[in-house]
């Protein structure tokens, strides 16, 4: 079956509706939305539900890391967008933090995983993050995480551009542009696709505090298509 067949209209319907996660929560969310939200927390969780920014960095986080501030209180800064920490992308460079990732955490109690956010040692606390919405956090940690490893080959995508064009052009273009440079006021799309595991993460799960359609209800390996096309896109 053509990849094409896995983009219903109702998967259509539901794509956008996801673009809103920032703006407002719904009655009886779906799981696809719920762990697109955890998702964009797990990216930058003060954004989602407009919390203050962290100003001082982590107390856990590594002396001898390179990031300050705020940055280290976002989850993927020390566990990475491919979710193996110091095993994947962040094993050197300046986001080596040398802390292991959360993939072992895949299929595990969502409350258990709470727990260990509330904890000391992660330390985010009720007044940083509700409970609801950390619900979501451990939620996605539990039953949402995409290994991007499977679409990828030399570090790139292994999808298919042509066909990812044609979704790209349908659900993208309009705020990024046919060459991806539309949104002035951020990098053009072909400046920062080269992080192929970013690149996954936000197409499937959205831009934080951004009208952009979380694409989770799509064909896994139609993702690493649109990815595939926005490689190919000028810098």
């Amino acid at each position: 079956m053509p990849r094409f067949a896995f983009f219903t209209a109702a998967a259509l319907a539901a794509t956008l509706t996801f673009g809103l996660a920032h703006a407002q929560e719904v009655a009886d969310p779906s799981e696809a939305y719920t762990l697109s939200r955890g998702a964009q927390l797990y990216d930058k969780w003060w954004v989602p539900i407009k919390a203050p920014e962290p100003t001082e960095t982590h107390p856990a986080y590594p002396a001898a890391g390179k990031k300050s501030g705020k940055n280290t209180w976002r989850c993927k800064e020390c566990h990475g967008w491919d979710y193996i920490g110091a095993e994947g992308r962040y094993s050197k460079g300046s986001h080596f933090t040398g802390i292991i990732g959360v993939s072992g955490m895949a299929g595990a109690d969502p409350a258990a995983i709470a727990d260990l956010l509330r904890a000391e040692l992660h330390g985010y606390t009720p007044a940083m993050i509700p409970d609801a919405a950390l619900a979501q956090l451990a939620l996605f940690i539990s039953k949402g995480q995409v290994d991007p490893a499977p679409f990828m080959a030399d570090d790139k995508s292994n999808g298919d551009a042509a066909a990812g064009k044609v979704f790209y052009q349908g659900l993208c273009a309009g705020c990024h542009g046919l060459d991806g440079r539309k949104i002035k006021d951020a990098d053009s799309l072909g400046t920062v696709s080269g992080n192929t595991q970013e690149m996954m993460h936000k197409v499937l799960n959205g831009q934080p505090g951004e009208a952009m359609p979380a694409l989770r209800v799509l064909d896994r390996q139609l993702v690493a298509d649109i990815v595939a096309y926005v490689q190919t896109l000028p810098e």
